[in-house]
C-alpha cells in the first residue's frame, strides 16, 4: 500500500462523506431507534451510494489506496458491502476488488468480507464467517462452508480465529440490546 497522496481526492472526499452517512443511519438503524421514513431513507442513500460508486468502478475499476487513498478506499468497500439491494453490482465489486488486491492496492480482509456478504445475499454459505445476525436472539454466525477449517481460510485473509472475533462482535453489540427490541440485522463484523 502506499501513503502518496491520492490521485483523485475529489472522488476520496465523497466516498468518504456517502459511507460516514451510511455508517451513521445504520448504527441508529441497529439501535432500533427508526421509523419507516428514515428506513426509508436509508435505502435510499445505500441506492445512492451503489450508484455513485457504479459509476467509479466504470471509469476506474476499484478505487483503491492509489486513486484515492486508504480511509477512501475503505469507504467504497463499505458502500460496496452495503449495497445489498444490487447483487449483480455487488458481484462485479467484488471482483474488481479482487483484482485491486491482487495488484496490491486494496486490503484482502476488505474483499473477504464482500466476498462472503455476496455468498450470503445469493444464498450461499460464506466462507470466511465474516457474516453475521443481529436477532432478539443475540448474534448469529450466517451459513458456513466447511466450518472445521475456517479458521485456515481466515488466516490466509488476515483474520483472526473466529471465536476471538464473535467475542469481540458480541461484545460490542450485545450490551446495547435487550431481547423485545433488537431488530434483526445483517453485521459485517466478524474481522
Amino acid at each position: 500500500m502506499t501513503t502518496e497522496k491520492p490521485q483523485r481526492p475529489d472522488i476520496a472526499r465523497e466516498l468518504i462523506a456517502r459511507a460516514t452517512e451510511s455508517a451513521a443511519h445504520r448504527a441508529t438503524r441497529v439501535r432500533n431507534q427508526l421509523d419507516g421514513v428514515q428506513l426509508g431513507r436509508g435505502r435510499h442513500t445505500d441506492y445512492a451510494n451503489t450508484r455513485f460508486l457504479r459509476r467509479v468502478l466504470g471509469e476506474y475499476e476499484w478505487p483503491g489506496h492509489r486513486l484515492v487513498g486508504s480511509a477512501a478506499a475503505r469507504a467504497a468497500w463499505s458502500i460496496a458491502l452495503h449495497s445489498d439491494q444490487d447483487l449483480v453490482f455487488q458481484r462485479a465489486a467484488t471482483i474488481l476488488l479482487g483484482r485491486a488486491v491482487e495488484a496490491g492496492d486494496a486490503l484482502v480482509h476488505h474483499w473477504a468480507h464482500l466476498h462472503d456478504r455476496t455468498l450470503i445475499n445469493t444464498g450461499q454459505d460464506q466462507e470466511y464467517g465474516t457474516q453475521l445476525l443481529l436477532s432478539a436472539d443475540g448474534i448469529e454466525l450466517c451459513p458456513l462452508r466447511a466450518p472445521e477449517s475456517v479458521d485456515a481460510r481466515r488466516s490466509t485473509v488476515g483474520l483472526p480465529p473466529l471465536a476471538i472475533a464473535l467475542k469481540a462482535v458480541r461484545r460490542r453489540y450485545t450490551p446495547d440490546h435487550s431481547a423485545d427490541e433488537t431488530p434483526t440485522v445483517v453485521l459485517a463484523g466478524a474481522a
